[in-house]
């Protein structure tokens, strides 16, 4: 029997197999350790170490006073290398004392973070200890001075190698003025669409990003190799923009206020100085689901729509350049309406105007007249309007810097919607689109007598305070028309404010020139609609109308608390905003001759005669007096003030009604009286009457109120 050499057969050649495979580990292991030992030490560390880009702090956006519009503040993640504070090198009585400080630490954080209690951060805090986590996560964006607070706290206050702390620095975009001009600004973010200032200028503001070397560690978390970086991100530049914050606050705060009066669904504003073409302020508000509105989209820039009666200029401009028309021609409004082919055009004012220049047509915003005036001068060639038009630029962008501008539509004889009708209805405001900035440009270059500048909103770019790029004015067209079309447009602009569709924007103290817009809003391809009409109400014209600074224009959109119209709606926002800049604005009212400072002599109290003789000569108040005297009462008649003898200081109780309380008080003591006051504000009352005998020392009470 051969059983047993067969085991043993099979045993040897178990025996040699096992070699062999062990043999072919040893050569491996040779192979991997020794020969490529290089190789596979750089395919760990490219495993577990690389190079990270880290991002510069970007530059600030400012404005035109120097106020934060945005800037990036540093924010901290703070994690903790309890490997650092749990070696072997440490000893035991070194241990002891950090776990009792522990303890002390919890505390600490517990108040300076309080979304944890002592007892959680304990637990936290020991339990990385005795596991000796190299990268513990303690609180992400930490702000500058909670920080500093952290760094004194038990254990933190040794540093990073002793005390375990690990500081990352990153930084957070904030915008001091919250919703202010925000969609302006806008917002740079990687892979999306660049809006606004932020998007627009964002080479500049971006800075240098740097690189440091990172070490992936446990749990797949990467950290810093060390404290330095590879390549120092270099800070981005500031951006000074064009917007005035107190002028940006004006127009926000009263488009809101108007928006909700009216229920609207969206509005815009926007204020341009006429000479730079700098925006000084531009204002966005949409309505949300929950009814509150928001700068959800910049209309100003980018809702190009039928720009109703505003066009109106572009029309007069368009025939006096042509010279097909004068400002004296008259027309027949036959009753408010007149037939072009099968349509009707109408006048808002039922009945119409009967007959009327050119010059009131534009001031009563005709629609008959204006219409008939293009149709005869234009209908046997509709191309030279057209070409006349786009000769103002109105069928160009702007090329402004920001992105978004909305593409402005004239519409030309050669297109496939051209009609019959379609120039009597482009004259008025139809079958064109403009957004309100381009529409805003236009009248800004009648302003500027024909000068049309880009519309600009950054002025500087500087480093560190130091201007390194200056935007200054550019120049469109240095004339778009004559000088003596300009001179024919203007009285009209003006007219409509002292006397036509605007006279509610009249006041005293200057002029405004504009032209209101009150356009039927097309409901996409079902038209404009035979019951549910909505519209869109706006306002566009510059002040002071004979030395113009500023242009403006109000666009509000679906009114609908059954007032549309744009006087009432668009108007009274623009002439609060027109108000408070005027107001503001002192080298306006240099400019156009010195305020009377006086409008109505205000209420006055009773005092010392030399205070206000002194008061009244510098506000140019025209005073009697009637007797001479220290201490006067006054009274206001008419614009002047009569001053008479408030009482014998000597031997009589002087009248110290009227008085302010310090006044009262230095005249009734000076006189050898014990005062007692009651009350508030001026003297209503006295205790003593005015004239009699003064007791030395005796009491007086003084009722304010």
């Amino acid at each position: 029997m051969n059983t047993p050499k067969d085991i043993l057969w099979r045993l040897r050649l178990l025996y040699v197999a096992v070699c062999i495979f062990g043999i072919a580990i040893l050569v491996k292991a040779f192979s991997i350790g020794v020969i490529n030992r290089e190789y596979w030490l750089t395919k760990k560390d490219k495993a577990t170490i690389k190079v990270q880009p880290i991002e510069a702090s970007r530059g600030n956006v400012y404005s035109t006073d120097g106020s934060f519009l945005a800037t990036s503040i540093p924010i901290f993640d703070i994690r903790v290398d309890f490997r650092a504070l749990n070696s072997d090198q440490i000893s035991k009585e070194k241990k002891k004392i950090i776990i009792k400080e522990i303890d002390s630490l919890a505390v600490c954080l517990s108040q300076l973070f309080p979304e944890k209690s002592k007892e959680q951060y304990k637990h936290e805090l020991k339990k990385e200890y005795q596991s000796r986590s190299a990268y513990y996560l303690l609180k992400k964006d930490v702000r500058f001075n909670e920080l500093k607070r952290l760094k004194q706290f038990p254990i933190f206050r040794r540093g990073r190698y002793k005390g375990g702390l690990v500081v990352e620095q990153k930084s957070r975009r904030e915008m001091p003025f919250k919703k202010l001009a925000a969609r302006t600004l806008g917002r740079y973010v990687s892979g999306t669409k660049p809006i606004g200032i932020e998007g627009a200028y964002n080479n500049y503001l971006s800075g240098i990003v740097g690189k440091r070397l990172m070490q992936k560690i446990s749990g797949g978390v990467w950290k810093p190799v060390n404290d330095k970086f590879e390549v120092e991100p270099k800070e981005g530049q500031d951006v000074v923009s064009t917007i005035d914050v107190r002028l940006q606050d004006v127009a926000e705060n009263t488009l809101m206020r108007q928006l909700q009066v009216h229920n609207a669904k969206s509005g815009c504003v926007i204020l341009m100085e006429v000479e730079t073409g700098y925006v000084r302020a531009i204002a966005n508000l949409g309505k949300t689901v929950d009814s509150s509105y928001y700068e959800n989209f910049n209309y100003a820039i980018g809702s190009s729509t039928e720009p109703g009666s505003t066009f109106k200029l572009a029309s007069l401009m368009a025939l006096f350049e042509d010279e097909l028309a004068k400002p004296s021609d008259i027309w027949d409004t036959h009753g408010g309406k007149v037939r072009f082919g099968s349509s009707i055009m109408s006048d808002s004012h039922e009945g119409g105007y009967g007959k009327i220049t050119l010059h009131d047509a534009f001031v009563l915003s005709s629609n008959t007249a204006i219409s008939q005036a293009i149709y005869k001068a234009y209908i046997s060639n509709p191309q030279k309007f057209i070409d006349r038009i786009k000769r103002f630029h109105l069928h160009q962008p702007l090329g402004i810097e920001l992105s978004g501008e909305g593409k402005p539509k004239i519409n030309d004889p050669n297109s496939k919607t051209w009609s019959g009708i379609s120039l009597p209805w482009m004259s008025i405001g139809y079958e064109s689109n403009l957004t309100p900035l381009q529409i805003l440009n236009f009248y800004n270059t009648v302003a500027n007598n024909g000068k049309m500048m880009k519309p600009q909103f950054v002025e500087e770019i500087r480093n560190h305070g130091q201007v390194i790029e200056h935007f200054n004015p550019i120049v469109i067209d240095s004339a778009i028309c004559s000088h003596a079309t300009i001179n024919k447009l203007k009285p009209m602009l003006e007219g409509v404010v002292e006397r036509g569709t605007a006279k509610n924007l009249k006041n005293q103290h200057y002029k405004i020139a504009g032209k209101t817009g009150t356009a039927q809003i097309a409901q996409g391809a079902g038209g404009y609609g035979l019951t549910a009409k909505t519209y869109q109400a706006s306002f566009v014209g510059y002040f002071p109308a004979d030395k113009p600074k500023y242009s403006c224009i109000v666009v509000v959109s679906d009114p609908s608390n059954g007032i549309y119209y744009a006087n009432l709606v668009a108007g009274p926002i623009f002439k609060e905003v027109a108000d408070k800049v005027y107001a503001h604005s002192i080298e306006i009212q240099d400019k156009v001759g010195k305020p009377s400072l006086i409008v109505e002599v205000p209420k006055i109290k009773n005092g010392k005669t030399k205070d206000f003789s002194l008061v009244f000569n510098k506000m140019g108040v025209k005073t009697i007096e009637t007797e001479e005297s220290d201490w006067v009462k006054t009274e206001i008649t008419g614009k002047s003030v009569r001053m008479d003898d408030a009482g014998n200081l000597i031997s009589f109780i002087p009248n110290v009604t009227g008085m302010g309380l310090r006044d009262a008080i230095f005249l009734l003591e000076n006189s050898g009286l014990r005062v007692k006051v009651l009350g508030k504000g001026t003297v209503l009352k006295q205790s003593q009457a005015p004239g009699t005998k003064i007791i030395k020392n005796s009491l007086i009470t003084i009722q304010l109120g």
